[in-house]
């Protein structure tokens, strides 16, 4: 008697448990600070291939790239960073409407808490950059994901060199 109870028991609980698993959802959610996808073409031969001014598209066509790559355990912008930063700030003086966020991301090595306030100091340089080449601070925001979300996957340095780095992105 003891264990048919057991066996019942046992059944009753893998049935149970079975029962509270979730299905993973078909289609997952874009990470934050992606930029949405262009409505498809209608065909029409458009001068901008498709890609309307001063939008996201147009802003990493135009701009010489979106990322500042930075040295380790450095936040100051190098000559390499100060092209870059001046070609977004051409781009966003043509729209001065447009607002940005500047991502500040860090290498997995460190502890979390000082990977946060290393990709915050380079989120902040490029702002202040920016903000010195003219463009109102009140249209970039800034964010630290630290070493949250790497670019590049693996532990040697080419993949620490990718993932030190401020982004920006266009958001409206």
């Amino acid at each position: 008697m003891a264990r048919l109870t057991t066996t019942l028991l046992m059944a009753t609980a893998l049935v149970a448990t079975a029962a509270c698993s979730k299905k993973r959802p078909d289609v997952l959610p874009p990470a934050p600070g992606g930029a949405p996808e262009a409505p498809p073409s209608t065909g029409a031969t458009d001068p901008n291939g498709g890609i309307t001014p001063g939008s996201a598209a147009d802003f990493k066509r135009s701009a010489q790239s979106d990322t500042v790559l930075f040295g380790l355990d450095m936040y100051d912008i190098d000559g390499t960073a100060r092209g870059i930063l001046d070609s977004q700030a051409a781009w966003l003086t043509r729209y001065p409407n447009v607002r940005i966020t500047v991502e500040g991301h860090a290498d997995e090595r460190g502890t979390r808490e000082y990977n946060l306030a290393l990709g915050d100091r380079r989120a902040n340089a490029a702002k202040n950059y920016l903000v010195a080449r003219g463009i109102a601070p009140g249209r970039i925001t800034t964010i630290s994901y630290g070493k949250e979300r790497p670019v590049a996957l693996g532990s040697d340095e080419e993949s620490w060199a990718q993932n030190r780095r401020a982004v920006t992105v266009v958001v409206g």
